[in-house]
């Protein structure tokens, strides 16, 4: 133990990404759940306090205007765009992740060649993925078809009108390969619709580079935006004319103080707005964005890597043999950020784990879930969270 206990010391000195840990608030537990709940930012509560004293407090409705809320839609996801490799005036923030997988999926099948009547969806999507795109094919006429990312190639034909996707699964961590499947999907005449959630922010995606057409993602995972804060729309520049969103709120509008009866959408991203902003929230993700600032996402996925990697040689190394099992993938190009490791009791050594200072989450019946988030999880975190958990499962102290 003491060898990796050295090396994670030598690799946290090394990590040109440690002093990011300077900028959220944390105390010692390990955190590997940021890819449920992001870290707190340290600047965020001064930054809501000044919103809520100032803005709200003094300026009250002045403060569409002169605070900037009105445009913060727009201006937020101007800033998450070159996280997601997206140039700007193509990603909207605002709603939930749920709203706008709705949003775009409905907007993908009138984006579709007529005639298409399918929507094939990852087999094995996050649940509310899955009962978003049943209910938006009973509205539009469509059917829904099962199948696993790998055998989307395959699946795809003349019928084909849209295609949902995770980047990454959210139990296990496997990346898909996200500009083959684009690829295959575009040159089948149907439109690609990418779900982000548990990529953004921790790798490169590249939606501009690969041709993704329209994509989602929450915010409050690797982008610490705060519980619940709004997710966001990415519309490829050359949809946005054709977006023809199945929610068309007044925000949307060309106009949207004119009070019109009638809907004339507004050119640009703009369009994939719905109601009034969440202001508050959506202020607290516009913040804690700027640890971002001079923040390559290349070094990121680096970090990300080497740490998963550490981490399960320290599992192997720390942990009673038989007990525990990684089902994340070995190959690089098929993790994303996190580890997820089978284990027979998992519930109980997850609560166990968590009152020893290490918490990761559970994903019943059987599956531990860890997520290393680069800007504040380290080498030593990796070594601590692995010995710990050998402890909790049996292996005899060192």
């Amino acid at each position: 133990m003491s060898d990796l206990r050295e090396r994670a010391q030598a690799l946290d000195t090394d990590d040109t990404l440690a002093p990011l840990r300077e900028l959220f608030t944390l105390d010692d537990t390990v955190y590997l759940d940021g890819n449920s709940l992001g870290a707190l930012p340290r600047h965020v509560p001064a930054r809501m306090q000044e919103v809520l004293t100032r803005e709200w407090g003094e300026l009250r409705i002045r403060s569409w205007g002169e605070s900037g809320w009105w445009t913060a839609p727009e201006r937020i996801g101007d800033r998450i765009a070159p996280i997601v490799g997206a140039a700007p005036g193509q990603i909207v923030v605002g709603d939930s992740t749920s709203v706008n997988v709705f949003k775009a999926l409905v907007a993908a099948t009138r984006l579709a060649p007529e005639g298409r009547d399918e929507i094939l969806v990852d087999a094995q999507t996050f649940p509310t993925d899955g009962y978003i795109a049943a209910s938006a094919a009973r509205m539009t006429g469509h059917r829904i078809v099962p199948v696993a990312p790998a055998d989307v190639p395959d699946a795809l034909g003349p019928r084909t009108a849209a295609v949902l996707l995770n980047h990454v699964d959210f139990r296990w961590g496997r990346l898909h390969d996200l500009p083959g499947l684009t690829a295959a999907v575009r040159a089948a005449g149907a439109i690609a619709v990418w779900d982000l959630c548990h990529s953004a922010g921790a790798l490169p995606v590249g939606v501009d580079e690969h041709g993704v057409d329209l994509a989602v993602g929450c915010t409050y995972k690797y982008l610490n935006g705060g519980p619940g804060s709004p997710a966001y729309l990415y519309v490829a520049e050359r949809h946005q004319a054709a977006f023809d969103s199945p929610l068309p709120g007044w925000t949307s509008h060309a106009d949207p103080f004119a009070m019109t009866p009638g809907y004339t959408p507004a050119d640009g991203a703009v369009r994939g707005r719905v109601g009034t902003p969440d202001i508050l929230s959506m202020l607290a993700l516009e913040a804690s964005l700027d640890v971002w600032d001079g923040v390559g996402i290349d070094a990121v996925r680096a970090k990300s890597l080497a740490l998963t990697d550490f981490f399960l040689e320290c599992v192997e190394a720390y942990a009673p043999e038989g007990r525990v099992t990684s089902i994340t993938p070995a190959a690089h190009a098929e993790r994303g950020s996190q580890v997820a490791l089978r284990c027979d009791d998992a519930e109980p050594v997850m609560a166990e784990l968590i009152a020893r200072g290490v918490v990761g989450d559970l994903r019943r019946p059987d599956v531990l879930r860890f997520g290393f988030t680069p800007l504040y999880v380290g080498f030593a975190d990796a070594e601590r969270a692995a010995r710990v958990l050998a402890e909790v499962l049996g292996a005899p102290a060192a």
